[in-house]
């Protein structure tokens, strides 16, 4: 049975919206027909409620099930509501800044790696990381085990500012031990995807874990060169993990690449 993840993430509404994008991701959705979609942070611009409420119609408008982390730009800029009640409105229609998905194919764990007292930098805490171990550990045999979170763990081809995650070796190195085989996060508004086998010195039987940045769907910034509007699709087949990348251009959704990984300790056959 074939897994299917849309990933969206970066949305910045309250900046550009561009009802053609809208419109073309919801037809795009519904022909992908995935199991479940995820928002990896910064669906909003400024945190503002009406803000809010236009991320959450566009993105339950997409059709199957939703989950969402909260960016650096869905908390409120306005002092001192940034830090009595940061979370207030994202909870309010999510429901938890920490989602969790089971179903036979999908376990799917959620991490809010923004701190409000930082205005770009994130980070995750130790109890953080022992709980999405734990629900990664709880998966059913056979499901493809998601982590996802706002914060980068990997670069992009273009030089960017934004860092990534605080510890990013630790906790890199804490999700693959708790056996999560695919990484999803954004915050850079560019695209990346790598496999551990490819940066990591390792030794036969070592499990491969997939870590991936979504391009961002939103564009706040629509001059800044290395900044694409995008979206990727992932496929699980019990013994691969495919990784489609989509561009907005010529007026809908392209695919621009796509790559395939093993799923567990093993190779890929040739074809």
């Amino acid at each position: 049975m074939t897994a299917r993840i849309l990933h969206v993430s970066d949305l910045h509404v309250g900046t550009h919206e561009d009802d053609a994008v809208e419109a073309a991701l919801r037809s795009f959705s519904a022909r992908l027909e995935p199991d479940l979609v995820v928002a990896t942070g910064d669906l909003t611009h400024r945190g503002r409620r009406n803000q809010h409420e236009r991320a959450e119609r566009l993105l339950r408008g997409l059709g199957p099930a939703v989950m969402a982390v909260p960016g650096n730009h869905d908390i409120p800029y306005t002092f001192p509501a940034r830090f009595s009640r940061p979370w207030s409105e994202f909870v309010r229609l999510w429901g938890t800044t920490t989602p969790v998905h089971r179903s036979e194919t999908l376990c799917v764990v959620g991490l809010n790696s923004v701190r409000p007292w930082r205005h770009q930098s994130g980070g995750l805490r130790e109890p953080q990381l022992s709980r999405a171990a734990k629900e990664l550990a709880d998966a059913s045999d056979g499901a493809l085990r998601v982590a996802m979170l706002h914060h980068q763990l990997i670069g992009a081809p273009w030089r960017t500012r934004k860092r990534p995650v605080a510890r990013r070796n630790h906790v890199l190195g804490a999700l693959v031990d708790a056996g999560a085989e695919l990484i999803l996060s954004g915050h850079i508004h560019q695209g990346a995807v790598s496999e551990r086998h490819e940066f990591e010195v390792w030794s036969d039987g070592r499990p491969g874990v997939v870590v991936s940045v979504a391009p961002g769907l939103g564009q706040p910034r629509p001059r800044r060169r290395g900044e694409a509007r995008g979206i990727v699709v992932y496929e699980a087949d019990p013994g691969e993990l495919r990784a489609g990348t989509w561009i907005w251009r010529g007026g809908d959704w392209g695919l621009t690449a796509v790559r395939r990984f093993p799923r567990g300790a093993g190779a890929l056959m040739a074809d």
